[in-house]
C-alpha cells in the first residue's frame, strides 16, 4: 500500500466488508451467550410454575436479543468512520447512539494493536489509541492497515518529540544568551 496513512485533509475511511462479517459472528457469539443464560434462567428457575409474567419477559428479551443480533451490526458497520490527519484522530461511531471521538496525536502516550479470536477468524485487528483521558479504539481494520497505523503514529508522535525538544533547547538557549547580558 502506498497511500499516506496520515493525510493532511480530513478524509474519513470507511471499514472494509470483512468487517462487517466479523461484527455480525462477534454479536451472533454474544446473542447466543444472552440467549443460553436466558433459557437457563427460564429452565432452572426459580419462577413459580404458576406465574407466566417471568415466561413473557424472558420470551421479550429474547426476542429483543435476537433483533439486536440481526440489526445492530448493519448500523455500527455503516455508521463507523475514522480519519487520521497530521493533528488528530477523529472516530465516528455507533448504534443508537452516535459517538464521536477527536484524541490530538500529541497527547498520545501509548499505541497498541490486538486481536481477538474473532478478529483473527476474519483478518482483523485493533489499534487502541491511549491518552490522559482515556482510549480511543480504530475497531475492525484490516491487520495490514492497523500495524500501517499504529507505525505511522509512532513516527508522527516521534516527530512531535523531537520538535518539542528542538524547541525546548532553543528556549533554554535564549534563556541563557539573557542572563548572560544582565
Amino acid at each position: 500500500m502506498d497511500e499516506k496513512i496520515i493525510q493532511s485533509t480530513k478524509e474519513y475511511r470507511k471499514l472494509p466488508v470483512r468487517a462487517l462479517r466479523c461484527i455480525y459472528t462477534a454479536d451472533l457469539v454474544a446473542g447466543l451467550i444472552v440467549l443460553a443464560v436466558i433459557g437457563a434462567v427460564n429452565y432452572f428457575w426459580l419462577f413459580p410454575k404458576d406465574i407466566t409474567v417471568g415466561k413473557w419477559i424472558s420470551l421479550a428479551l429474547a426476542l429483543l436479543t435476537l433483533a439486536d443480533m440481526t440489526v445492530s451490526p448493519y448500523f455500527r458497520y455503516h455508521r463507523y468512520r475514522y480519519s487520521i490527519n497530521e493533528e488528530c484522530i477523529d472516530v465516528i461511531e455507533g448504534y443508537l447512539f452516535v459517538k464521536r471521538q477527536i484524541v490530538p496525536i500529541e497527547r498520545i502516550h501509548k499505541l497498541q494493536t490486538k486481536k481477538g479470536p474473532i478478529d483473527q477468524a476474519f483478518h482483523v485487528a485493533k489499534v487502541i489509541v491511549t491518552t490522559g483521558g482515556g482510549d480511543v479504539t480504530l475497531s475492525f481494520l484490516e491487520e495490514e492497515r492497523a500495524e500501517q497505523i499504529a507505525d505511522s503514529l509512532r513516527k508522527r508522535i516521534n516527530e512531535i518529540v523531537l520538535e518539542q525538544r528542538s524547541a525546548d533547547e532553543r528556549k533554554e538557549n535564549i534563556q541563557e544568551d539573557g542572563k548572560k547580558y544582565e
